[in-house]
C-alpha cells in the first residue's frame, strides 16, 4: 500500500466519521430568538419570550393550542361541562409525572389555579381566572372547577401559557429551574447567550424527535442575518430583519415561513395622562399615523393594517381602519379643538423588538409633522416591564400584544394603558356569558367598534410571523396562535 493510498484511506475514514456525526446530529436543533426571557416562569410575567421557550416544551396546561389555533386536550384528556355552563369536570391523564419524578395530580391543578387567582397573584393574565369560584379535587385524577358565571372562553383560557400546571414543591425556584410535565427539561441556561433543553425520557406522551434543543439569543438584526447565513443556527423565529428575507427565499439552503400572529402591534397610550386623557387628542394621534408607511419602513411590507385590537384572520374581525385613516390636516384640526394648536410633548418608550425601535422612529416623525414632540427612550425588556407595564410611567409606547383573543384587556381599568369604560366592561361580561357563536361574533364586533371609536390606542398593524429555517426542517409552526416554539412535531427531513 502506497503512502498516497494511506492518505486516501484516512481521508475517507474521516469523511465517513464526519458524515456519521452529521447524521447523529439530526436529533439536535438550534433555534435563535431576538429576546431572552427575563426568567422561565410563564405564570408570573408578561414577557412573550418566556412562552416562546417553555410553552408545550417544559410546561403544559389542562388544554393547549395547536399551530392552527385550535384548542385540544393537554394534561386533561377529557372534560364534562354542566348544563348551566358553571361546572367543568376535568379528567386528568394517568401516569403523568413532573420532571423531578413526582406525580402530577389534581392537587397540583388546584394549587396552580388557586395560585393564579389569589389576591397576591403575580400572574400577568390574572383576569383569566377571576371567574373561578372554587376548585375541588374529588380524586387524584379529577378536578372540578366551578365558575361564578358561564364563560364560553374558559377552555380557551386554560390553553394560555399563563395557565400551565406547576408543582408546589418546586415553585420557589421556578424562575431559574422550571419543573414541568413537558417533553423537555432544562439542562442549562447561560444567561445572555443560550438555554439548552434535553428530551424527557419519562414524558407521558410521544417522544419528540429532537433529543436536544438550544435556544440562542441574538438581539441585533445584522447579527441575526449573519448567524443564519453562516448556518450557525438552524432556525430563527421572529426573524428581526425582514429586509433580508428575499435573500433567504432565493437561497436553496433555507426556507422562509410567513404566517400570521395574534400580535396586534399598537401605539399604546396612557389614557390617564394629560393630554392623552382627551379623546380628541387620541383621535388626532390616530389620524397623524400612516400605518402603511410604518409597515413598509419598519417591517418591509410584512404586516396587515388594523383599526382595532383584533386579529384580521379571525372570522369576527371588523375592518375599522377607516376610523383612523391617515389625515395629518385633520389631526392638526383636532389638536386645535382640544386646546393644543401648537401641539404638545410626551414620552415614547420603546422595548427592544425591531418593530418597536424601527417603527418608533417613523411614528415620532409622523407625530412631529402635526406638532407632537416625543422624547424617545429605548428600554431593555425588563425596564419596559417595570416602567411601562407595571409602573404606567409613559405617555406612548409601541408593543405587540401577542396573547390570543385578548380584547378583554380593555375591560381592566388597572391595565397599563388605563382605559376605564363601564360600558365596555359590561360588554365583556355579556360576552363571557354567551356561548352561541353568532351572538359572540356580534358582541365582539361591538367591542372592536367601541375601542376603535374611543381611540384608546393607535392601532398600527397585525404582526407577521417571520421564520427562517434550514431547508431540511419540518414541523415548525407557520402561524403563531400563541407565543410558542413547539418542538413536539419538529423533525429533520433526511
Amino acid at each position: 500500500m502506497t503512502r498516497s493510498t494511506l492518505r486516501l484511506g484516512a481521508a475517507s475514514a474521516l469523511a465517513l466519521l464526519t458524515g456519521l456525526g452529521a447524521a447523529q446530529a439530526r436529533d439536535a436543533i438550534t433555534i435563535a430568538m431576538q429576546l431572552e426571557p427575563p426568567h422561565l416562569d410563564p405564570t408570573s410575567a408578561a414577557a412573550q419570550a418566556i412562552d416562546s421557550v417553555v410553552y408545550t416544551n417544559i410546561f403544559e396546561g389542562l388544554t393547549r393550542f395547536m399551530g392552527d389555533g385550535s384548542v385540544v386536550p393537554g394534561l386533561a384528556e377529557s372534560w364534562d361541562i354542566s348544563d348551566d355552563g358553571l361546572t367543568y369536570t376535568f379528567h386528568l391523564r394517568d401516569g403523568v409525572t413532573f420532571h423531578d419524578g413526582t406525580t402530577m395530580d389534581s392537587a397540583d391543578v388546584k394549587f396552580s389555579l388557586d395560585r393564579a387567582r389569589a389576591d397576591d397573584s403575580q400572574n400577568a393574565q390574572k383576569a383569566l381566572f377571576a371567574g373561578i369560584a372554587s376548585v375541588d379535587t374529588p380524586d387524584p385524577l379529577t378536578v372540578t372547577v366551578t365558575l361564578s358565571e358561564p364563560n364560553g372562553s374558559f377552555l380557551f383560557n386554560m390553553a394560555w401559557g399563563d395557565a400551565v400546571i406547576v408543582a408546589p414543591e418546586t415553585i420557589d425556584t421556578i424562575t431559574t429551574a422550571p419543573v414541568g410535565t413537558g417533553p423537555y427539561t432544562l439542562s442549562d441556561w447561560v444567561q445572555g447567550d443560550r438555554i439548552e433543553l434535553t428530551r424527557n425520557p419519562e414524558y407521558w406522551g410521544d417522544q419528540p424527535a429532537m433529543a436536544t434543543a438550544t435556544f440562542k439569543f441574538i438581539s441585533d438584526p445584522t447579527a441575526a442575518f449573519a448567524a443564519m447565513m453562516a448556518e450557525d443556527v438552524d432556525v430563527f423565529t421572529g426573524f428581526p430583519a425582514p429586509e433580508n428575507l428575499p435573500q433567504f427565499e432565493a437561497d436553496p439552503r433555507f426556507q422562509v415561513l410567513v404566517g400570521s400572529t395574534e400580535g396586534e402591534t399598537i401605539l399604546s397610550t396612557n389614557n390617564q395622562m394629560a393630554p392623552l386623557d382627551d379623546v380628541k387628542v387620541r383621535e388626532a394621534i390616530a389620524h397623524a399615523i400612516d400605518r402603511q408607511a410604518i409597515i413598509d419602513g419598519a417591517m418591509f411590507g410584512y404586516g396587515t393594517p388594523i383599526g382595532t385590537h383584533f386579529a384580521p384572520h379571525n372570522p369576527a374581525y371588523v375592518d375599522l381602519t377607516g376610523n383612523s385613516a391617515y389625515d395629518p390636516e385633520k389631526a392638526k384640526e383636532l389638536l386645535a379643538e382640544a386646546g393644543y394648536p401648537d401641539g404638545f410633548s410626551t414620552t415614547l418608550k420603546l422595548p427592544p423588538p425591531s418593530y418597536a425601535r424601527r417603527g418608533g422612529e417613523i411614528v415620532a416623525a409622523q407625530l412631529r409633522a402635526v406638532g407632537i414632540e416625543t422624547e424617545i427612550s429605548n428600554l431593555e425588556w425588563a425596564q419596559w416591564l417595570e416602567q411601562v407595564f407595571k409602573g404606567k410611567d409613559f405617555g406612548l409606547t409601541i408593543v405587540s400584544h401577542t396573547e390570543p383573543m385578548d380584547i378583554n384587556i380593555y375591560a381592566r381599568p388597572d391595565y397599563y394603558f388605563q382605559y376605564d369604560n363601564p360600558d365596555f366592561q359590561a360588554l365583556m361580561t355579556e360576552l363571557d356569558a354567551t356561548t352561541d357563536p353568532d351572538a359572540r361574533a356580534k358582541l365582539l364586533g361591538q367591542a372592536q367598534t367601541m375601542i376603535s371609536e374611543d381611540y384608546v390606542n393607535g392601532y398600527l398593524f397585525q404582526l407577521a410571523a417571520l421564520t427562517v429555517a434550514k431547508a431540511g426542517i419540518e414541523g415548525l409552526w407557520s402561524n403563531a396562535p400563541t407565543a410558542a416554539t413547539d418542538l413536539t412535531g419538529v423533525t429533520w427531513d433526511d
